[in-house]
């Protein structure tokens, strides 16, 4: 049994799943929303979450912790520049998962990783109507 045993393996080594996680959440702060594995998103999300408070502290130290961990220093400059300010009065939750059924291949769970206020907005279709369409030609 795995009593106080944290965290997920993922089916990786050490070493492949640290650097597995390092990409998925640069790829996250870059993009703002990623879609993944339910397993992956849960343990990428409180990784996500430290560097976003490390962006909020603002301090020097905390931009050489974030490089440390965050593969592009474009990701790292978005995440002090943008989303640091952009949550620095909010205590905490700045991500979400939202799961999205399963993948058809091998039926894993998959799940939405996005921040907080950047929902998705579907794009709504105009329909014309044929007076419109009459007066343009």
């Amino acid at each position: 049994m795995r009593h106080l045993v944290k965290g997920r393996k993922l089916g990786r080594t050490t070493s492949h799943r640290t650097a597995m996680l390092r990409n998925l959440v640069t790829s996250f702060l870059e993009k703002e929303r990623v879609r993944t594995t339910l397993a992956k998103a849960k343990e990428a999300r409180p990784l996500a979450e430290k560097m976003i408070t490390l962006a909020k502290r603002g301090t020097l130290h905390c931009r050489r912790q974030a490089l440390g961990f965050v593969r592009k220093e474009s990701a790292v400059k978005k995440l002090f520049e943008t989303l640091g300010p952009r949550f620095s009065e909010r205590p905490g939750g700045y991500t979400r998962i939202v799961k999205l059924g399963t993948r058809p291949g091998d039926g894993a769970a998959m799940a939405m990783l996005e921040l907080v206020g950047s929902e998705y907005v579907k794009k709504v279709k105009k329909k014309k109507d044929k007076k419109d369409l009459l007066k343009k030609k």
